[in-house]
């Protein structure tokens, strides 16, 4: 079996509203992974094949897509549950959402704003929500890591190659990876 990797780096924001501790261990129950809060991602996608194809198990530049997925989707953009209670508080504003396969936006044409806000408010709540990548799960590292290696599989699927493996660094010092 042959394998190459490359590795992709963005900003991201998150909340873990899930997030619990026990003091035994934590030495506190500050839960601070509660908190809006953001972080630089490192991740680096393991790609297999049987076989070479042209001499390679693929041509490193065919992962641009992915990179352009990370680039126009996730870089600075908060990564948040759809069953978040902060964000279901946001449902007299949300009207609809665009659904993108493995994650929805919200329908900016559609939210509903008081007409008399000023405009530098309503600007600013277009961003909010231009920003929102919404997801069907908590978006902890194991999480994202796992949904950034089922994206990155079905991308590549034509290639005849096969993500082996996804490694995610939250952070320098915490990392997890997640691989079939």
């Amino acid at each position: 079996m042959y394998t190459i990797d490359k590795q992709f780096e963005f900003e991201y924001g998150h909340r873990v509203w899930t997030q619990t501790l026990d003091e035994r261990f934590s030495l506190d129950n500050r839960c601070i992974c509660r908190h809006l809060h953001g972080h630089h991602a490192i991740v680096k996608l393991h790609l297999a094949a049987k076989e070479l194809t042209d001499g390679m198990v693929t041509d490193f530049k065919h992962l641009n897509c992915f990179k352009q997925f990370l680039d126009d989707v996730l870089d600075h953009r908060f990564i948040i549950d759809e069953n978040d209670p902060l964000f279901l508080l946001d449902s007299a504003i949300i009207n609809d959402y665009i659904d993108h396969g493995f994650y929805r936006t919200v329908d900016l044409s559609t939210l509903s704003i008081p007409e008399t806000l000023p405009d530098e408010i309503k600007l600013s709540v277009v961003e909010k929500y231009d920003s929102f990548v919404i997801v069907d799960f908590i978006p902890t590292s194991e999480n994202i890591c796992k949904w950034l290696y089922d994206i990155a599989n079905k991308m590549l699927d034509a290639l005849n190659v096969y993500v082996s493996k996804v490694e995610f660094k939250e952070t320098p010092k915490s990392h997890c990876s997640y691989e079939e």
